[in-house]
């Protein structure tokens, strides 16, 4: 692994010690960084290249950065960031 940046400003070893010393400890993740994902593949900061078979936990199944979901959360961000399941909003109900 080469200690050059590609993405990012901290190596993927300086992000690890800073996870295992202020992170919560509830995963015992894989000892890869993610930096940066495009479709179904990420790199880490030192530009290594990877499969996401893991997709977040299918939260991003459709691959990372599509620039049709990228507008879409735009165009929402600018509306309304986030509501709690405390309200109801008039989004969630449509889906």
């Amino acid at each position: 692994m080469s200690d050059k940046l590609v993405f990012g400003n901290i190596s993927s070893k300086e992000a690890i010690n800073l996870e295992e010393t202020y992170g919560a400890h509830n995963y015992h993740p894989l000892p890869v960084v993610l930096a940066k994902g495009e479709g179904a593949k990420v790199w880490d900061p030192e530009g290594n290249e990877y499969y996401d078979f893991l997709s977040a936990y299918s939260a991003v199944n459709q691959g990372h950065c599509h620039p049709k979901i990228i507008n879409a959360l735009t165009d929402q961000a600018n509306i309304l960031t986030l509501t709690s399941r405390a309200f109801f909003n008039n989004k969630l109900g449509e889906y």
